[in-house]
């Protein structure tokens, strides 16, 4: 009796130095990414002090009631701060926060390793869209019209997902399988008009202008844009922040999930429409940035174990991490100059999934 007694009360001390650990891990990737903001709008071709950064900062989002700006070498530089880079930093969080999450719920829903948010045909739906506005100078009259090609990159985006599950619902009930085959077959046919308009329509300066967009960029992130971004993927992160237990049931298979009383395919519909929903909004905002779906899930999860009721806030916090400090590298790597995001993201994703891959042992699930 003693014995069982102090194999339990070993358990939850267990249970409460794990809890305490991930308790202190969030805060620290917390503090982290406020520093890394920091950071990112003091980094620049027009490089500012980190002092005179955070007062800036503190003096503008007090609405101008903390602090002042007296000090400051150069009167430009709160311009440069507050309508350049905080946007463009907060933009790069709240996008790398998006992809992960959708980059998790994927591979779970899906359970597939080698899925990310851009496996059901999003990012070429998107393309789609973009070039279509791009090339052929359609626009949206009224509100809409003002935003362009992100409308009809949303639009693209979210109606290449719908068209996946619909061809995925044919004949009997959604499967992991029938969604990744479906979602290769729109990607695959997307591009092909993608490559037909731009070929129809042979003009020069619309073809760079659509390489340019399908490398992704944040560069024309604004405090316009932010909104709409950032409800769409604060609102996705509470969902599925409460759907961990069906999220971990995902994994075990339908079979499994049978015997737990839980019907998998109506949550899995539920589940794809939510993340091509903020797929197609980060689409549309910023063009198409890979690889952060797929190997940011994989390296906490290889770390976290795959719990998603840590797995998940985890990723989010450092998906933001990462895709902020790939922003920072953007943008200085070569001076005077520029890199799209996406290119930064897969120089350094591509690399990082092989060595996973090579890695012995590692599997789904970090096991």
């Amino acid at each position: 009796m003693k014995s069982q007694n102090s194999v339990t009360t070993g358990f939850r001390n267990k249970g409460r130095v794990q809890q305490k650990s991930f308790v202190m891990l969030i805060v620290f990737l917390i503090v982290f990414i406020v520093f890394s903001i920091g950071c990112s709008v003091a980094i620049g071709q027009v490089n500012i002090s980190l002092g005179d950064t955070f007062r800036i900062l503190l003096y503008k989002s007090s609405g101008m009631r903390l602090g002042s700006l007296d000090g400051i070498s150069q009167a430009s530089f709160a311009d440069i701060i507050w309508h350049i880079r905080m946007p463009r930093a907060l933009m790069s969080m709240l996008i790398g926060a998006g992809l992960s999450l959708c980059g998790v719920v994927i591979q779970a829903s899906v359970q597939n390793p080698l899925a990310d948010p851009y496996i059901l045909g999003i990012s070429s739906g998107g393309a789609l869209g973009a070039t279509f506005a791009i090339m052929l100078g359609f626009s949206i009259p009224g509100i809409l019209g003002q935003m362009g090609v992100a409308v009809w990159a949303f639009a693209g985006a979210f109606g290449a997902a719908l068209l996946v599950l619909a061809i995925a619902n044919v004949k009997g009930k959604v499967t992991s399988v029938k969604l990744v085959l479906a979602g290769m077959v729109i990607n695959a046919l997307c591009n092909s008009f993608s490559n037909f308009i731009v070929y129809l329509a042979n003009n020069s300066e619309g073809i760079k202008t659509v390489t340019f967009w399908t490398m992704g960029s944040i560069a024309s992130a604004t405090w316009d844009k932010l909104p709409l971004v950032a409800v769409s993927i604060c609102a996705a992160s509470l969902f599925f922040l409460t759907q961990s237990r069906i999220l971990n049931t995902m994994l075990l298979g339908s079979e499994a999930a049978v015997t737990l009383g839980i019907s998998l395919n109506q949550y899995l519909r539920i589940f794809m429409l939510v993340s091509a929903f903020v797929t197609g909004i980060i689409v549309a905002s910023c063009g198409t940035i890979g690889f952060v779906g797929l190997i940011i899930p994989h390296i906490v999860r290889g770390v976290m174990g795959s719990d998603h009721k840590r797995l998940v806030p985890v990723s989010i916090l450092f998906g933001s991490l990462f895709l902020i400090w790939a922003d920072i590298l953007a943008r200085t790597l070569i001076p005077q100059s520029e890199l799209p995001i996406g290119i930064i993201t897969s120089m350094i994703g591509a690399p990082m999934f092989m060595y996973m891959l090579m890695k012995k042992g590692y599997g789904f699930g970090g096991k």
